[in-house]
């Protein structure tokens, strides 16, 4: 590493562990607030240009391959907080040369990965289209979706990586710049690919994929700039020690992204005897919702950084309370948020649908998660902490719960006892037995988090 480079790195490091913490993480979570917020913008935008096709089986075809686009992204945040987790860490300690290859094994891997992903797919099209929940009305229009969106895999999971590894290193403004350009594009290219060059249901596929890849370029461009580590081949390490510290942070994000996946299928699964209305509801109201909690969200990853060099520098208490300001302000938001969504459901289902079967079964889903919006607060804030300090097994545990070890079973519990009701309840049932779990879970952390065996910081050149 030369020495420019080590001065800034310098500089970033006394202001990721002498700032005032609150203040500090406000500054960073910006950026990540806006970047969240953009992206499930236009993550929200094909369904709102695919619904103004008036087909509910098109729609319901949206909804359907997020749950393939959900285990894109669950790859790209294992590679993506596996890595960024250690070198926010290794930053702490100021060991620059570690963070650097890992910062290049964790591209590379997700890159190979996002291409195997995109060649398997592809040659499993029809089989992969029926597994991820498509009825025979939704299945061709889930195919044109779905064979545009594999092409893209590859930089879609390398894109979360660069995202994320920027943002360990406490630059969320370069990842701001690159995920918004994207998503602006995208919102740009959905009108005039869907109906201007009457592409349907595929011309959304084709604004998301190109977008992506503007937005892969721009983040491979801020990694040369402001300090930041640098993306080299030759860097990349092929053993099991880096793959071990990509898995112990990256796991829990897997489970948490590739559960969604699954979870996603199974309300698909359990939607569909209630007719290609009820899919498309709960694919409308999976899109609202994740804008409604984006915001949290980003606000916990400008968290993030600041936990992982404290972690890392052996500054607990820092750890500590900015672990309480995140759960406090996000808890406050969440339920603003909440209470704006429980009285607006409807005309919010409207905008994105204008069926009345339609918005009837999303009004319902709606209310139900919007009255335990708030419950995330802790719940995300808690798996955010222990997965960056490195406490796998909690982390993993807490990641898997919502959305996997309660949700799954409950979808099909529910609508097997309640029919339609029980579907839309589901994933407030689940957040409220996750954060009887999370509680304990996180509150045995901070009390145990100077517990002898840590790792003390380590100075560059010792």
């Amino acid at each position: 590493m030369d020495d420019r480079l080590d001065e800034k790195q310098e500089q970033k490091f006394h202001q990721m562990t002498e700032t005032p913490v609150g203040r500090l993480i406000c500054r960073l979570a910006l950026p990540c607030i806006i970047s969240m917020l953009v992206t499930s913008f236009y993550n929200m935008a094909d369904t709102f240009f695919v619904g103004m096709l008036k087909s509910n089986s098109a729609t319901g075809a949206v909804g359907v391959v997020f749950s393939l686009m959900a285990i894109i992204q669950a790859v790209g945040f294992f590679f993506g907080h596996g890595s960024g987790n250690f070198i926010s860490r290794e930053l702490g300690r100021q060991n620059f040369d570690e963070a650097s290859k890992m910062a290049a094994t964790g591209f590379f891997s997700a890159l190979a990965a996002g291409a195997l992903i995109c060649a398997l797919g592809l040659l499993f099209l029809e089989p992969l289209a029926l597994l991820l929940g498509s009825t025979a009305t939704i299945l061709p229009y889930t195919k044109a979706y779905l064979r545009v969106i594999l092409l893209g895999a590859p930089w879609m999971t390398s894109s979360l990586v660069l995202n994320n590894q920027l943002r360990y290193q406490g630059s969320a403004a370069y990842a701001m710049v690159g995920i918004a350009s994207g998503a602006v594009l995208n919102i740009g290219l959905d009108p005039l690919l869907i109906f201007v060059f009457d592409l349907g249901v595929a011309g959304a596929a084709w604004a998301t994929i190109i977008s992506q890849f503007v937005s892969f370029c721009l983040l491979l461009a801020g990694c040369a700039k402001g300090g930041n580590l640098h993306i080299h081949f030759s860097r990349i390490q092929l053993h099991w020690f880096w793959y071990w510290q990509i898995i112990r942070g990256g796991l829990p994000s897997l489970a948490r992204q590739g559960l969604a996946s699954v979870a996603t299928i199974c309300l698909n699964r359990a939607a569909g005897p209630h007719g290609d209305a009820a899919i498309a509801a709960m694919g409308v109201v999976q899109r609202i919702t994740m804008f409604g909690a984006s915001a949290m969200i980003g606000f916990g990853q400008g968290f993030q950084p600041v936990c992982g060099f404290n972690f890392g520098a052996g500054l607990y208490q820092r750890v500590k309370d900015g672990f309480w300001f995140c759960v406090k302000t996000s808890t406050v938001f969440l339920a603003a948020v909440g209470a704006l969504g429980v009285l607006f459901a409807p005309q919010l289902i409207a905008l994105f649908r204008d069926d009345p079967e339609v918005i009837a079964i999303g009004s319902a889903a709606l209310r139900f998660q919007c009255g335990t919006l708030c419950l995330s607060g802790w719940i995300v804030m808690s798996n955010m902490m222990l997965q960056t300090i490195g406490r796998t097994g909690p982390a993993t545990f807490v990641a898997m719960a919502r959305q996997g070890v309660f949700f799954i079973p409950l979808v099909y519990i529910l609508s097997r006892a309640l029919g339609l009701p029980g579907v839309e309840m589901t994933q407030s049932a689940a957040d409220i037995l996750t954060l009887l779990c999370a509680v304990p879970i996180q509150l045995h952390a901070l009390r145990t988090l100077e517990r002898p065996g840590h790792a003390k910081p380590r100075r560059k050149g010792l």
